[in-house]
C-alpha cells in the first residue's frame, strides 16, 4: 500500500489525484505545516529537504511531485496516463510536464513567498510581481497549444500532465489574470476537474471545487 505524506492543497495534490485515478490502495500521513511538521526530524529522515510531498511505495521512498505523478503512472500502465517509453508523445509528456514543474511552480513559489527570493526588504514586492507576470507569459504558451490541439497537453489523450495542470491553476486563482480565464486552460482544467477520482481527492482534503 502506497503512503503519500502530504498537506491539504499543497504540491502534494496531483499526486493524491493520480493515487484516486489509478484506483490504487493508499494511506494519507498529514504533515501539518501550521506546526512546521515539514522540518520534523522524522519527516526529514524521507524528505531531506523537508518539503511536502513524500510517496513510500514498499522500501522505495520518493520526493518531488512530478516524479510521484510519473512512477504512479508507470505503476499503473492500464489507467493510461503515459505514452509509451520512446515514442513522440511521450515525449511531449515530459515537455510538459517539466514546463509545468520548472517554469511555471518557481515562480507560484516566487509569487507567494516572495521573502524568500531576495535578501532586499525593499524588493519584495517587486519580486511578486516579476513573478506574476513570468506566471501570464507561461500560462499564454500553454493556452495557445491547448488551442492548437487540446482538449489536453497530449491532444485527445489524458495524461498526468493535464492533473498537474489542474493542480498549479488552482493555485492561480490568487493571481491578477487568474489562468483558468484562459479559455483554453478553462476547457482543459473543466475536463479533469469533474473526474470522480478529483471529486474525491478534493473532498478528503477538505478543499472546495476548484471553479
Amino acid at each position: 500500500m502506497y503512503e503519500l505524506f502530504y498537506y491539504p492543497g499543497n504540491a502534494s495534490l496531483a499526486p493524491h489525484f493520480l493515487l484516486e485515478e489509478v484506483g490504487a490502495p493508499f494511506e494519507l500521513r498529514l504533515v501539518d505545516r501550521k506546526r512546521d511538521g515539514q522540518k520534523d526530524p522524522e519527516y526529514m529522515k524521507v524528505n531531506p529537504m523537508g518539503r511536502i510531498p513524500t510517496l513510500v511505495d514498499g522500501g522505495l521512498v520518493l520526493f518531488e511531485s512530478a516524479a510521484i505523478c510519473l512512477h504512479l503512472a508507470d505503476r499503473h500502465p492500464r489507467a493510461g496516463l503515459v505514452p509509451t517509453v520512446g515514442t513522440g508523445e511521450r515525449a511531449h509528456l515530459y515537455k510538459w510536464l517539466m514546463f509545468l514543474t520548472n517554469t511555471i511552480q518557481p515562480d507560484f513559489l516566487a509569487f507567494y513567498y516572495p521573502a524568500k527570493h531576495t535578501t532586499d526588504a525593499d524588493g519584495i514586492a517587486a519580486v511578486k510581481t516579476a513573478a506574476e507576470r513570468r506566471l501570464d507569459a507561461a500560462y499564454a504558451v500553454v493556452n495557445e497549444a491547448l488551442g492548437k490541439g487540446g482538449p489536453y497537453l497530449l491532444g485527445e489523450t489524458l495524461s498526468v500532465a493535464d492533473f498537474y495542470l489542474l493542480m498549479l491553476t488552482r493555485w492561480g486563482r490568487a493571481q491578477t489574470n487568474q489562468p483558468k480565464k484562459l479559455p483554453n486552460v478553462r476547457r482543459c482544467v473543466d475536463l479533469v476537474s469533474d473526474r470522480p477520482s478529483v471529486q474525491r481527492a478534493l473532498a478528503t482534503e477538505g478543499l472546495n471545487p476548484v471553479f
